[in-house]
């Protein structure tokens, strides 16, 4: 048997965390007597786990994804991607990051481990504050 010696590991959120995260962001908004989409994906942007709120209107099952992605290819906030390709100086068209998923909009958040993207979590449906408050819980249950 052939042994690899520099096989490259990768941490990932695991499917428990996922449901971690979009428990306590589903109650709140239940609380809140909103609707929204919470996603949560991998360190490559793929998605772990997914929750369509009831009565949330259609283009937030695709905004929270990309959020989601965006975040984690980004290992940054999906907002802080909106927020450099609308610079008036240094901005550029969104296409140049590379791949059509990437979103400017707040409400997706990395998982950061020891300086590591382990995963994003992202909620689309609401005001963007509101979705940018609400990811915030999500990573705070998942970091416990």
């Amino acid at each position: 048997m052939r042994t690899i010696s520099n096989m490259h590991q990768i941490t990932t959120l695991s499917h428990d965390d996922a449901w971690k995260a979009i428990t306590v962001i589903r109650n709140e908004i239940a609380r809140r007597g909103k609707a929204a989409v919470i996603a949560v994906a991998d360190p490559q942007g793929e998605l772990i786990a997914l929750l369509r709120m009831d009565g949330v209107k259609l283009p937030s099952l695709n905004i929270a994804i990309n959020k989601a992605f965006t975040a984690a290819r980004n290992q940054g906030s999906s907002k802080s991607v909106g927020e450099r390709v609308r610079d008036p100086e240094r901005g550029h068209d969104i296409a140049y990051m590379g791949d059509p998923r990437f979103v400017g909009w707040g409400g997706g958040v990395p998982v950061m481990v020891n300086g590591q993207c382990v995963g994003s979590v992202a909620v689309s449906g609401l005001p963007e504050a509101e979705d940018m408050e609400l990811v915030e819980l999500g990573v705070a249950a998942i970091m416990g």
